[in-house]
């Protein structure tokens, strides 16, 4: 709509779906337009206009370019509500797609592959296969985006019509936005998939690199993405393919410049010419530096970034350290990751630069901006004696205990220590523990350094507070240590309390190198601004897992599973007998027998030292709803309270769901509860919320959990004993079964090579396998969308002989990670399932969880 279309959206009118139905169907080519004009801007206000998607469908068959643009856009919006009413419209996108207009035939399949729509994605695949062969390249252009759109609403569509085929075709189109919308595409298309769709090759490269120099600023984003995921043969091929993108590094679209330089850096670790890597890191400094002269929010996202490349290349920005000093101008956010940055930047050659910078920062209205300041200036230690000067100004528990940290660490270098230390003593009684716990060790290091009469008396004094004025443990127990080393054997005492120390490097603000190597690969990214990793805050659904019956993975090649755990865990080649199959792999332990009844323990007489939160008092009602539960306290045993009980996991946070029953004349109430010791440290987190028990009533309850609060020792053991009692009552004991499932976490998705390369590096040993005979499993797709619910995530499925054979990945918290094979013939009786895992004692428990699973 122009600027003159406003007017559309000011109508006030009743009654008005009758006048723009009337309109709509009106012989005058103007007032069709005017109408659809009206419905769009009522459509955009959300008004409901869905009723007249039959009369706006009629306004299709115009030579008008603009109200065919606006019919669409309708048709977009109200598709998915009117599914076949929808399909009147296919005639017309069909003959559109063929209009002598390329304008025209790019709108129809634009339109085509929003429109999500099962019943049209069908029509779309005819005219889809036109464009991408289509001689305007703007139509080709369009039609390659179409297929990322087309795969995500029907992945095995995609495959089976040759549309991926056609993508790679484009890589070699001689339009360069041709070339860029197909990588974008496959981009997009591999990010959903777990197996290998987009690889470039030598051959690709060369095609990427000549398209990049001619594309739009977003079409190099893209090629520059690509070309940053692919690992050069050798250092001279990086060098080639640095070459070639450096001039990438002059534009003016800050995205090209950020793409660039992580496509650079990748590179790098491949070259070995120092003169090089020295060349290119001055080639970057430059942009780097004019993207901070942009507004603040660009300023921001640059200096996130920066802040990643200078943990890994601080030379590139060494000699640029004033660009990051703080303008009084600067949003805060701003002048904090300044901050940062010129931390990670110091050096011996800049530092009195950078402490008079931050001596001013410490003037500064935030107080946070201020702490961070005083923080980093206390890292340098020429910067002890100003320190030293500002004693009388200390008023924080945590600044006076740094402090008083500093003279007694540097006492044989400041002049004066035994005074500045004398002035805190005065009001030792008073000042906090962690003051009094640092003037103590203070004054025994300025005695063992300086052991004049000035000290001798201090130690005197500081011992005596320290042991007999405090009721503090930690501080007693720590003066009488001190005063046993010294009384006995002075020496000693040097030995201990002034043993040479590490140097004291901070890398409190530096990153995990692996994090670090993740985020450099995801520079001008969101995952850059957040430091973190893409799966941390976006999820990600695999299409693969639509195609379970038919996404095989070939042998032999490098997208089959040649070297993957189907020959690595054992499995036998097509030629050899079955008994191999079991002979290279751990067999598993044999089904243990169901526990005995244990002797009763006195839980309850254990809360003394174990959880004192975990026996809650009742204080609100539950409702009882849900799947029904397992009896695990029988009325007959519990003098007619029935509790039915199980644990569970919901949105990440573990729960045990208990059912009571009151079957007894009395009213029941004052419901608590406990855990015994066991293997995952389970215990109460919260209150047990049981209303008072009617006779005949029940009441159901969710118990939030938390783990590893309550460990026992021994190997891994499915057991949970529990203890409830109310105040009618004796306390009943029950024993309860803790299946591993639960506990699998939501980030334990394996991309293929990392599940490969994890199987790979654990040895044979922390392999086991078991065999469930009796299991059917009658459907791979309700079975892969039983596990993927309890976050057993789906990685690849291939064919061994006629069976099937599935990998899925899991985690337990404290990244204990599973890697597990599936083999079965569907719809036949027997399953084998084979794992490996760094803690192999856990297979037991994840056995008994694959079994409950597979027999739900």
């Amino acid at each position: 709509m122009s600027g003159h279309d406003s007017k559309y959206f000011s109508t006030t009118k009743k009654g008005e779906i009758p006048e723009l139905k009337e309109e709509l169907n009106s012989p005058y080519k103007d007032k069709r337009k005017d109408a659809v004009k009206k419905v769009i801007a009522a459509m955009t206000v959300g008004k409901d206009v869905s009723s007249l998607f039959t009369d706006v469908v009629n306004c299709m068959q115009t030579e008008n370019l603009e109200l065919k643009k606006l019919v669409y856009l309708y048709l977009i919006n109200y598709a998915k509500s009117q599914p076949d009413l929808a399909i009147l419209a296919v005639n017309t996108f069909v003959k559109d797609s063929q209009d002598p207009n390329p304008l025209i035939r790019a709108l129809a399949v634009r339109t085509m592959g929003c429109i999500r729509v099962d019943k049209i994605t069908e029509y779309l695949c005819d005219p889809l296969q036109r464009c991408l062969k289509d001689d305007d390249p703007y139509v080709r252009k369009t039609a390659a985006i179409c297929v990322a759109k087309l795969y995500d609403i029907n992945a095995e569509l995609v495959e089976d019509r040759g549309f991926l085929e056609s993508l790679k075709d484009l890589i070699s189109d001689n339009n360069p936005m041709v070339v860029a919308n197909a990588v974008a595409a496959l981009a997009e298309i591999q990010e959903s998939s777990s197996r290998p769709i987009f690889e470039i090759t030598s051959h690709t490269l060369s095609k990427l690199l000549t398209a990049l120099n001619e594309c739009t600023e977003w079409g190099q984003v893209f090629i520059l993405d690509a070309l940053s995921r692919y690992k050069a043969a050798d250092a001279r091929e990086a060098e080639n393919i640095v070459e070639r993108v450096t001039p990438r590094l002059q534009h003016a679209n800050c995205a090209v410049v950020l793409s660039a330089v992580k496509m650079i850096l990748q590179q790098m670790e491949l070259i070995t010419s120092t003169d090089v890597v020295r060349n290119l890191c001055k080639k970057m400094a430059p942009p780097l530096v004019t993207l901070l002269s942009a507004e603040p929010e660009i300023q921001y996202v640059a200096l996130r970034n920066i802040n990643l490349i200078v943990q890994r290349r601080p030379t590139i920005l060494a000699h640029e350290i004033k660009v990051f000093f703080c303008k009084y101008n600067d949003p805060i956010y701003v002048k904090m990751e300044k901050l940062e940055i010129m931390i990670k930047l110091a050096s011996d050659r800049n530092i009195d630069q950078v402490l008079l910078e931050f001596k001013e920062y410490a003037t500064e209205v935030d107080v946070d901006f201020v702490r961070k300041a005083v923080r980093a200036i206390g890292r340098y230690e020429s910067i002890i004696a100003t320190l030293c000067e500002s004693l009388d100004t200390l008023d924080e528990p945590e600044a006076k205990a740094s402090m008083i940290w500093i003279i007694g660490e540097y006492a044989e270098r400041i002049d004066n220590a035994d005074e500045l230390l004398e002035s805190f003593l005065e009001s030792f009684p008073e000042e906090p523990p962690q003051v009094q716990l640092q003037l103590l060790t203070a004054t025994v290091k300025l005695f063992l350094k300086k052991p004049t009469e000035g000290p001798q008396q201090m130690i005197q004094v500081v011992l005596n507070n320290a042991t007999v004025e405090t009721d503090n443990p930690d501080l007693r127990d720590r003066a009488y240590i001190y005063w046993r080393l010294l009384s006995t054997d002075p020496e000693a005492a040097k030995d201990v309390v002034l043993a040479e120390k590490p140097v004291i490097s901070d890398d409190s603000n530096q990153l995990d190198p692996s994090l670090l190597d993740e985020l450099l690969a995801n520079i001008a990214t969101l995952s850059s601004v957040y430091h973190k990793p893409p799966e941390a805050f976006v999820t990600r659904v695999k299409t693969a897992t639509q195609r379970t019956e038919d996404d095989d993975y070939p042998d032999g090649n490098e997208a089959g599973y040649s070297e993957t755990p189907s020959h690595a865990a054992g499995a036998s080649p097509p030629n050899s007998s079955s008994s191999a199959y079991g002979a290279t792999r751990q067999s598993a332990p044999a089904p243990a027998a169901p526990a005995p009844a244990a002797p009763v323990p006195d839980l309850l007489g254990d809360l003394i030292g174990l959880d004192n939160n975990a026996i809650v008092p009742v204080d609100q009602p539950a409702t009882p709803s849900g799947p029904s539960l397992p009896v695990v306290l029988p009325a007959s045993t519990g003098q007619g309270l029935q509790i039915s009980a199980q644990l569970t996991g919901q949105d990440g946070q573990i729960f045990y769901s208990l059912l009571f029953e009151n079957n007894t004349q009395t009213t029941l109430d004052g419901f608590m509860i406990q855990f015994n010791k066991n293997s995952f440290g389970l215990a109460a987190a919260g209150p047990l919320q049981v209303p008072p028990l009617a006779p005949g009533a029940s009441a159901r309850t969710l118990l939030p959990m938390v783990v590893f609060q309550n460990m026992s020792a021994g190997p891994p053991s499915s057991l949970l004993q529990v203890a409830v009692k109310n105040n009618q009552q004796p306390v009943w004991y029950f024993n309860d079964k803790i299946l591993l499932h639960v506990f699998f976490t939501e980030d334990g998705r394996m991309e293929r090579t990392s599940f490969l390369e994890t199987w790979r590096s654990l040895p044979d040993s922390n392999e086991v396998l078991k065999e469930f005979p009796g299991i059917v499993v009658s459907s791979a797709e309700a079975t892969l969308d039983r596990l993927a619910a309890t976050n057993m995530f789906f990685i690849a499925k291939r064919k061994h002989a006629n069976q099937d054979v599935f990998y899925f990945s899991a985690k337990i918290p404290r990244g204990i990670p599973f890697l597990i094979e599936l083999t079965t013939l569907i719809g036949n009786p027997g399953v084998k399932c084979a794992i490996k895992t760094p803690n192999p004692e856990m297979a037991p428990l994840f056995f008994e969880a694959i079994e409950t699973l597979l027999n739900a």
